[in-house]
């Protein structure tokens, strides 16, 4: 590969600054190529990469989805995407390829928007039938008065029938299969209220409360669209992992390579992998000797050298030579599926949490119909009255506060997603915090996480300017990780080599003045293998000068421990990588529990046998190997430069390098859960006062519904306290 071709780090000077999501695109179109762009982050990234996929041959149209980090190329049928890989990384961008008919169609929050229609609507018709109420509250009488009343009914029913439509459904369904929710008296609520108002009309009532049921809609449609907000609109992490899967491999068919599905591909089949392409099943290396990166499926830090007779596994990518490899294993058998399948066990046991409102309304909803039946029962067995009755059964339900309920939680949530956000904190479920909230255990994942993944030269200054300035040179003919960090390194006045080549898996042979020199493996230049992260450098016969690395350690990752050391959490470090290379991170770190050459099975046993011993884990990682331990543990938090995989299981995305956040996180969910039972507290309270009044006939649906706006108010302004 050329220096030309190599990736380099993309100039984005807008990516300093995150900027909101910008509309998503069309779904995908059958023939179109879509790739996962997993490091774009702004608006200067989605023009590069448009700019940059658009000047290529065969390429009609290009177009970037910043929301999902994806972009969907309409090429010529001659177009590949491993072309579109290679020319992207020489732009600076990572990129992978996602089988379409794996992914769901995303047109946009179809949910979101429509409650947002509801509740629109619900508050201009509330607000018009307000100001026809001042009428009715001012003395208007008789025909007047019936005249406001009947204007309305023809405003507030058609408007309660389309937006209260989501208590309606949900009810319903609720009722179908036997149980009650919260959304049973809510919408037993506003119809009670509606068709209350309407009989009193029809009689030429004095008292109509169409303003009290659409109030009671128009609360009760704010605290569901901001529920609504705090969850992930993300779709499933087994979905994203199953997509990342190569769809095409090159087949052996006698003698010729063949373009072929991989589901096709059979145990015993003979395929091809090229350099720079992701392995599509799991096989042995027949011939051909290459590196190959595993850090997405292990956590291995760096590449792995690999020959005739190694095995490997689907995901993983070549990067150096080409390998021709046999089948032992279909797609739907791979170590990737495997993972995929993981994690959706994984969702199914976590989908078993129980929110707090959830809780609530357990308990809450069947107290609230009883409570009205006795009081209707009572009332009409005293009065014979049945308008009566059914006014204070109606009362009863309204003032019971649903709506201050209902705003408890999604109220402090949305407030605290505000706040985090502000600090570089996205929260993608709506319990997220609640279960933030309740951990004693923090695991972390090593490359990626602790560290930025990235290893870096140590103490440049001391090795001698000639040799220094030589190995940059050569380095600057390979994608090997440790020959990009040597690249890196701001030069000038290198030294001309010529006849450069890479041998795979060893390293870079060249001339310089006509005398050998290579750059690679200590073994392949006759130096003795170090204790450290190193590539040896040979000049001729001279003896060998070793380079070390070390990987960086994320910014904000020693104040972090030392934080949560003091909050009294048990830390471990759960890792693919080696164990000289665990032990030396958590040296440096401080911590204590390390378990090393873990598999993605080892790490989902090791939380699983957590969880069964009642601790609630907090897991933080990046790859592909962590995504079956970040759904399985109690709570998850990956960073933005975590692969879209692993982003999309975890339940909290911190968009900065900094992990300082994340102590601030737990601090915020745990305040967070303070003013959610401090808002059902308010409730209780409110309710313990107000009821008996509704109960003894003191109140009349319309001060129900006063009573409960009031209360409302005063549960936002709790939940506020958050921020």
């Amino acid at each position: 590969m050329t220096a030309e071709a190599l990736p380099r780090p993309a100039v984005c000077p807008a990516c300093v600054v995150p900027l909101p999501d910008m509309p998503l695109t069309d779904a995908p179109v059958e023939g179109h190529i879509i790739l996962s762009l997993p490091t774009i982050h702004c608006a200067a990234c989605i023009s590069a990469v448009e700019r940059g996929l658009a000047d290529a041959p065969g390429i009609r149209t290009a177009r970037v989805n910043l929301s999902l980090k994806r972009v969907t190329v309409d090429a010529d049928p001659d177009v590949t995407p491993d072309h579109l890989v290679v020319r992207l990384a020489a732009i600076g961008y990572e990129a992978h390829e996602l089988d379409p008919s794996l992914l769901s169609d995303a047109r946009g929050d179809i949910t979101g928007k429509n409650l947002l229609m509801r509740l629109a609507v619900a508050g201009f018709a509330m607000m018009n039938v307000m100001l026809l109420s001042v009428a009715v509250w001012a003395g208007a009488e008789a025909a007047t008065r019936d005249l406001m009343h009947w204007i309305s009914a023809m405003i507030a029913l058609p408007t309660i029938a389309f937006s209260a439509q989501p208590f309606f459904k949900n009810g319903w369904s609720a009722l179908r299969v036997g149980r009650l929710n919260m959304d049973v008296p809510i919408s037993l609520a506003i119809l009670l209220a509606g068709a209350m108002s309407l009989f009193e009309t029809m009689q030429s009532g004095e008292h109509a409360y169409f303003d009290a049921a659409l109030s009671l809609t128009f609360f009760l449609l704010a605290g569901r669209y901001l529920d609504h907000r705090t969850r992930a609109s993300a779709r499933s992490a087994a979905q994203e992992l199953a997509a990342l899967e190569v769809p095409r491999a090159l087949k052996m068919v006698d003698g010729v390579e063949v373009l072929t599905p991989v589901a096709e591909l059979a145990v015993g089949d003979v395929i091809v992998v090229k350099p720079g392409t992701r392995m599509p099943v799991d096989g042995l290396i027949l011939t051909g000797e290459s590196e190959i990166d595993r850090a997405f499926l292990t956590g291995e830090s760096l590449p792995a050298y690999v020959g005739p007779d190694t095995p490997t596994s689907a995901g993983e990518i070549n990067l150096t030579g080409p390998l021709t490899i046999k089948v032992t294993a279909p797609s739907k058998e791979s170590a990737l599926h495997r993972i995929a399948d993981l994690v959706a066990l994984a969702e199914n046991s976590r989908n078993k949490y129980t929110s707090l409102a959830d809780r609530a309304a357990a308990i809450y909803a069947p107290g609230v119909h009883l409570l009205a039946a006795i009081a209707f029962v009572v009332w009409f067995v005293i009065s014979q009255d049945l308008r009566l009755s059914l006014n204070i059964a109606i009362a009863v339900l309204i003032i019971t506060c649903p709506c201050a309920l209902g705003l408890a939680v999604p109220a402090v949530t949305t407030a605290a997603s505000g706040r985090l956000y502000r600090k570089g904190v996205l929260l993608k479920n709506a319990t997220a915090l609640e279960r933030l909230a309740e951990i004693d255990t923090v695991i972390f994942d090593k490359t990626g996480t602790l560290t930025l993944g990235t290893p870096t030269l140590n103490q440049p200054e001391s090795y001698a300017t000639r040799d220094l300035k030589l190995a940059i040179a050569l380095a600057r003919h390979s994608a090997h990780p440790l020959a990009q960090a040597l690249a890196a390194l701001a030069q000038t006045n290198l030294p001309d080599v010529t006849d450069v080549t890479e041998v795979p898996g060893r390293g870079i042979e060249a001339k310089l003045n006509g005398e050998r020199v290579r750059l690679g493996r200590a073994s392949w230049v006759g130096a003795p293998p170090s204790q450290q992260t190193a590539t040896t450098l040979q000049i001729g016969e001279a003896p060998p000068v070793s380079f070390t690395f070390s990987d960086q350690i994320r910014p904000g990752m020693t104040a972090l421990m030392a934080e949560l050391d003091q909050m009294g959490f048990d830390i471990h470090l759960i890792t693919g990588d080696a164990d000289a290379a665990a032990q030396d991170i958590a040296d440096r770190l401080g911590i204590q529990n390390v378990t090393a050459n873990a598999l993605p099975e080892d790490k989902l046993n090791i939380i699983n046998k957590l969880a069964q011993s009642g601790h609630k884990t907090l897991m933080v990682g990046d790859g592909l190997n962590d995504t079956g331990a970040l759904t399985a543990a109690h709570v998850s938090i990956s960073p933005a430069s975590a692969i879209d995989a692993a982003r999309v299981a975890s339940d909290i995305v911190i968009l900065g390098r900094d992990f300082s956040p994340l102590s601030d996180c737990i601090k915020t969910a745990r305040s967070a859960r303070a003013r959610i039972k401090e808002n059902f507290g308010l409730a209780a309270v409110y309710n313990m006062i107000a009821v008996p009044f509704a109960l003894l006939g003191f109140a009349t649906p319309l001060m129900a519904a006063l009573a409960m706006s009031a209360s409302s108010i005063t549960v936002t302004l709790n939940a506020w306290r958050v921020r």
